[in-house]
């Protein structure tokens, strides 16, 4: 089959409308699999990485616009560097405003793989599947059941790793820190074993929990033991979670200046440390997981494998680099921020600049303008396709993911 074949295919599947377009992405998503492109679950690497953690820290990226041409850029890139350990995901919030359902994202991403010929499993994740606290203490069984029915259906799709965030519901208004992570860890456990009794045979999802929600004040040892005593006494399961995700300074998108530039911050490497050392030791986790850290500074990320951070979590700063690229035509960009301006002026909180609330809204324009995204000339995608390049380059070397192809090739059978 001719490249340019697929890549029709693709865009095809994503702009059908209706009944039309499941089947289109159904037989997109099978096509990819045909030609090469396997669906897996990252867990039995993350088992390794519990009994002896392998100096490196797994990326974990989310790609919220010009999907296939940011996979393909990125499995272009861990093909030439022999990267094997790298997931790509998305947010249950991301799935609403960049609209891309888990069928969508699955087929998309397996589309890229396939056709840039990426050699090893494909690691398709679930990122924040959370629970929204307003609707959760309104109407807790209508917000479990949603939750379910996107586990559901990400697993249909062929997610195989999801991150559980029950997080939100944590009551620091009680006394005890056990009282406090009790909402979070009941719903994570029976999220857990919902997973469980749904994974198709020789498939053990890769799960994870969190135990503070990103942005708040930072995590500590006494948290993280609240929170997996009280997981595992209500798990009944054979594998329960195998990361955590702790908070430790960052903030999802980072702190964005009156000016609209990124805040420097300070993560606290130690308590990093501390907790992903707790978790291997004390409950056979692969480690902690940091959210919130594409727009720290590049200097920063070879310190997450030092600190025995199992996985890290990158969004913003990708998005970053499309939005400002001096390749994205200016007319474009202003047609996107006068429409933010008019539609989600609700957003604009009192004390923001303009230059704030573009920032902090313009992650939302990827789905209203998603057919103008995937249309922008291809001297123009190629443009921005080449920095991003060279950003996942400079990631995966910091992170020490580079040859990991061969260890995953290894670890993670076909049936995984």
């Amino acid at each position: 089959m001719r490249p340019e074949t697929l890549d029709q295919e693709v865009y095809e599947a994503v702009f059908a409308e209706g009944p039309e377009k499941e089947r289109r992405l159904r037989a997109l998503k099978e096509r990819a699999k045909a030609l090469g492109a396997r669906p897996a679950s990252i867990y039995p690497l993350y088992r390794e990485m519990a009994r002896e953690f392998p100096s490196f820290t797994v990326p974990a990226i989310n790609i919220r616009g010009l999907t296939y041409d940011v996979a393909r850029t990125l499995f272009r890139v861990a093909r030439k560097l022999s990267v094997g350990a790298v997931i790509l995901e998305i947010a249950r919030s991301e799935m609403g405003y960049t609209r891309q359902r888990p069928l969508e994202y699955a087929a998309v991403i397996l589309a890229a793989a396939a056709r840039e010929e990426f050699p090893g499993p494909v690691f398709i994740q679930g990122d924040h599947f959370q629970a929204n606290r307003k609707a959760f203490l309104a109407h807790p069984q209508a917000e479990k059941e949603n939750l379910k029915s996107l586990i559901r259906e990400a697993l249909e799709a062929e997610f195989y790793n999801l991150d559980i965030d029950a997080s939100t519901l944590v009551d620091l208004s009680k006394e005890t820190l056990e009282e406090q992570q009790r909402p979070n860890y009941e719903l994570t456990a029976e999220l857990a074993a919902f997973v469980r009794s749904l994974e198709p045979e020789g498939v053990t999802v890769n799960l994870g929990g969190e135990i503070g929600e990103i942005g708040g004040h930072n995590s500590r040892p006494e948290e993280l033991r609240a929170f997996m005593e009280g997981f595992n006494r209500c798990f009944k399961g054979k594998n329960g979670l195998s990361k955590i995700s702790v908070q430790t300074g960052s903030s999802h998108g980072g702190v964005v200046l009156p000016d609209g530039s990124v805040a420097k911050v300070q993560i606290d490497f130690e308590t990093l440390r501390v907790l992903s050392e707790i978790a291997r030791k004390e409950y056979g986790l692969a480690g902690a997981v940091q959210h919130g850290a594409s727009t720290l500074p590049e200097e920063y990320f070879h310190l997450f494998p030092d600190a025995g951070c199992a996985e890290i979590h990158l969004a913003t700063g990708f998005q970053n680099i499309i939005f400002d690229h001096p390749a994205l035509p200016a007319e474009f960009r202003e047609k996107i921020y006068a429409y933010l301006k008019e539609n989600l002026r609700k957003e604009w909180k009192e004390g923001w600049t303009e230059a704030q609330f573009l920032y902090k809204t313009r992650k939302k324009a990827f789905g209203v303008f998603k057919k103008d995204w995937w249309d922008l000339p291809e001297k123009v995608k190629a443009s921005i396709m080449e920095s991003l390049a060279e950003t996942f380059a400079r990631l995966f070397r910091a992170l020490r993911v580079t040859n990991t192809l061969e260890q995953v090739l290894r670890i993670i059978p076909k049936t995984s």
